[in-house]
């Protein structure tokens, strides 16, 4: 449709909402569905469907007395929108190493490094623009002549620390809904770019704080467990990982959780028990043998070892069911 007018192409726009929105959750689903497979930390995954009223206003763009998108339907790629927000910008770096991995990147623009070499402080922000697969020839396949063919494609992602949403959100709605009289313009950008600047040094010393942390975990006495629960502690599995995985980042809070079940169904309830199954596991050649080009997190590589220690029965056990035919194919990897 290169030739369609900004109107219809609103029309077909508004015509499609519904399917869009179904989209647009079926990808926030798919995108933390891979972040919790392989145990990357995050705090958390939302989305949005573009408004009609956002997109037709992005439609009518123009440049010089030149359409910017000539072609709304196809070129506004962001009509599907998914937002990761993480603690620490090692996070995002692995969120991002993880999605191509398991998808299709059109385009990655790290905003941040973009605005950094224009010696500036600013708006930091990863945008990646994911697809699940795409035709090698797209003219031929039919579903490219309908109106949510991008959209039910592909999805434009945002990758954020807490700090460069905080900055972003604030900024946003001061400028684009606030009332800034012009004698105070300059004094806002200058306040901006000095908090953008302290947010800046602030992710680092996070960055900073969380590896410090993470690595004293492993070396120090693991907390009680409370007296009347069978189940490893999530604190001290934590400090467990930390000492095992040194190099694997931190899993989120509650996926150490989820495998203190899966270690009780086992009948593994302490540290020593633990320890004693995973003495003869060589955990960096079933890394190698995963073959991950993302670094994984702490609980993915006790996933592994023991999927490698027990096998089927592991695959079978009452908190994997929702993931048999994932842990099947990872078993196949070991076999090969």
């Amino acid at each position: 449709m290169p030739d369609q007018h900004v109107d219809d192409a609103v029309r077909w726009y508004a015509a499609s909402l519904r399917e869009l929105e179904a989209a647009t959750a079926r990808w926030i689903g798919l995108v933390a569905a891979i972040l919790d497979e392989a145990g990357v930390n995050y705090l958390s995954v939302t989305g949005r469907t573009k408004s009609v009223a956002s997109f037709a206003a992005k439609a009518s763009r123009e440049s010089d007395g030149r359409q910017l998108n000539p072609d709304p339907l196809r070129d506004i790629t962001d009509q599907v929108g998914v937002r990761v927000i993480t603690y620490v910008l090692s996070d995002v770096e692995a969120v991002a190493e993880l999605l191509a991995d398991q998808l299709h990147v059109l385009d990655d623009r790290d905003m941040g490094q973009l605005t950094a070499r224009e010696g500036r402080f600013g708006y930091a922000s990863r945008h990646l623009l994911v697809s699940e697969d795409l035709p090698a020839d797209p003219s031929a396949d039919a579903a490219y002549e309908h109106p949510g063919y991008v959209p039910m494609r592909c999805a434009s992602i945002q990758l954020r620390t807490v700090l460069q949403h905080a900055w972003a959100e604030f900024e946003h709605e001061i400028r684009y809904k606030g009332t800034v009289p012009a004698e105070y313009a300059r004094d806002l950008d200058r306040r901006f770019t000095l908090a953008a600047g302290l947010l800046e040094l602030v992710d680092r010393e996070f960055s900073t704080i969380r590896d410090t942390t993470q690595a004293s975990l492993g070396g120090g006495p693991a907390p009680e467990a409370f007296a009347n629960d069978p189940r490893i502690s999530a604190q001290e599995l934590t400090s467990f990982l930390a000492g095992r995985y040194a190099s694997a980042g931190w899993s989120r809070t509650e996926h150490y959780g989820w495998m203190s079940e899966l270690l009780l169904e086992l009948g593994i309830v302490s540290l020593d028990e633990l320890s004693d199954t995973l003495r003869d596991i060589d955990s960096t050649a079933i890394t190698e043998r995963m073959g991950y080009r993302y670094p994984a997190g702490a609980v993915r590589r006790l996933d592994d070892d023991l999927l490698a220690r027990f096998g089927r029965r592991y695959i079978g056990l009452h908190a994997n069911a929702h993931r048999v035919d994932g842990l099947q194919t990872r078993l196949d990897k070991l076999a090969d």
